[in-house]
């Protein structure tokens, strides 16, 4: 299978994508087709494993990878103990219209995980495949879960280097120490003072900027994306919507060809997209319900036709959705487009030159068939958290209680009734102080520490404190380097030991 840049101007295969990450254009790899997974083999999932699962999904997508290779990086990356339960993404039941998808299992307690477990054997083996000796480095910017996920998967594997830019003072507590206490000879973290979509931006310049192209192929490393705009980090969130569906159908919870709704927590659109995907390549899905936090430029979006992004930013207790750019909605928007990479490069100069474009009423319509949006801001969040546990005794993270509030207000305006999936795209042992200040009300949770705060959390959810987060409390930090937003260049290159 090839595939395209959205912008137009590329044609490559599967390695050479998933190699480079970014198209020299600036677009984003898109396949040139959808593959189809009929009912017959879904129902085929049922009475299999999820590393099974993942090499059928992930074949059909990487044609120049055989089902061997695959095979062999889909068992090294979800190996135990790398992920604590045997299933990978369990599903959970919240109540009888309502599960839980929860893809926090892995070493970083992210949905990250499922992807940046995989990638680097991807990577890997896309090296191989294309004769590339330099370095791999991997440049990553993240709003909180990516960094940590992405430090985990490359850490001390040969050939690459990870540096991940991070917003100075725009991460959880847990999300920062995480990150900066990583190990690895070839791991770098920076800081950057600005918001996620400055060192989004900013590693995106990179990408295209030739003159640091040249720096880096002088110092004998290919530049290289594990964010969400690489399509190796986009196809393995495709496996576990058919995962969630087999199970659901394996448990009796639904029926074979019966649609269900997906809520999604999401600030970049890549979770969802890889939703939006399964339901192309013929999943049951009927709705993908988009939920976003303050920072509401896709509720807008997918309520008015126009992508605004001149408005106030707004630092959340749900920050990996603190995003305003979100650049996985290009791939999105090239389908809209019916595949027309002029339309998109118009849209994207639009963004870049005034802050916003408009894809019209018509296609608005054509999206609000698949697509529904609402979003919850801090003081909604916490009361969700606290709701959802007195009513049902679920502990969630503010990212999935997003989630849970934009389903609320779809079953409140809608009464539809279908089945809906919620992604749990984090734990709530990595967001401890808020979300038992959310339980147990800010008073009293006053004056306790984030470990503090996760020992009581243990204790009222019966689930163990996870050990990545306890050994945080004596583990060194390692990476202290911090920089302005226009200065990103230099300092990575002084990480990389170029200047």
């Amino acid at each position: 299978m090839s595939f395209y840049s959205t912008r137009g101007g590329a044609c490559v295969t599967a390695s050479q994508a998933i190699l480079w990450g970014l198209a020299h254009d600036g677009g984003l790899y898109v396949p040139s087709m959808f593959p189809q997974i009929p009912l017959d083999r879904i129902a085929e999932f049922g009475s299999s494993s999820y590393q099974h699962r993942a090499v059928r999904i992930l074949h059909a997508f990487l044609e120049d990878y055989s089902i061997g290779e695959i095979e062999e990086a889909v068992n090294l990356a979800y190996a135990s103990p790398a992920f604590d339960d045997p299933a990978i993404t369990p599903v959970k039941y919240l109540d009888r219209q309502t599960y839980v998808l929860e893809l926090f299992h892995g070493p970083t307690l992210a949905f990250k995980d499922i992807a940046l477990k995989l990638l680097p054997h991807l990577i890997a083996l896309a090296a191989e495949k294309n004769d590339e000796k330099r370095e791999i480095s991997i440049l990553v910017a993240t709003s909180g879960d990516t960094g940590k996920a992405a430090l985990e998967g490359f850490k001390d594997v040969p050939g690459t280097s990870c540096t991940v830019f991070y917003p100075y003072g725009g991460v959880s507590s847990i999300q920062e120490l995480q990150m900066t206490t990583t190990g690895g000879s070839n791991t770098h973290v920076l800081g950057v003072r600005g918001n996620f979509d400055d060192t989004q931006n900013g590693v995106k310049r990179l990408f295209t900027d030739k003159a640091f192209h040249e720096k880096m192929n002088a110092m004998g490393k290919l530049p290289s994306s594990a964010n969400s705009i690489n399509f190796g980090r986009l196809v393995p969130q495709v496996v576990y919507y058919f995962s969630a569906y087999a199970d659901l159908v394996n448990s009796g919870a639904i029926r074979m060809g019966q649609s269900i709704h997906f809520v999604v927590p999401t600030g970049n659109f890549g979770d969802i997209l890889a939703g939006y995907y399964a339901k192309q390549m013929g999943l049951p899905i009927g709705r993908l319900i988009c939920a976003s936090n303050r920072n509401n430029v896709l509720t807008d979006f997918f309520t008015d036709s126009t992508y605004y992004t001149h408005r106030t930013f707004f630092q959340t207790l749900s920050p990996s959705m603190d995003i305003l750019i979100s650049s996985n909605l290009e791939r999105l928007l090239y389908e809209s487009a019916n595949r027309d990479p002029n339309l998109v490069k118009t849209w994207m100069t639009q963004l870049a030159e005034s802050g916003s474009f408009s894809v019209g009423v018509q296609r608005l319509k054509a999206l609000q068939t698949t697509f529904w949006a609402g979003y919850a801001d801090d003081n909604m969040t916490m009361e969700e958290i606290h709701t959802v546990y007195e009513r049902k005794g679920y502990v969630m993270d503010p990212h999935t209680a997003v989630g849970s509030r934009v389903l609320a207000q779809y079953r409140d305006r809608t009464n539809d009734p279908t089945t809906c999936v919620l992604l749990a795209t984090a734990s709530p042992y990595k967001f401890s102080d808020d979300v038992l200040r959310a339980l147990w009300g800010c008073e009293r949770a006053a004056g306790l520490d984030t470990f503090a705060c996760a020992r009581e959390l243990e204790r009222l959810s019966g689930v163990p404190i996870p050990k990545s987060i306890s050994e945080l409390k004596t583990l060194p930090v390692r990476h202290h380097s911090v920089c302005e937003k226009d200065e990103m260049e230099a300092a990575l290159l002084r990480e990389l030991g170029g200047e």
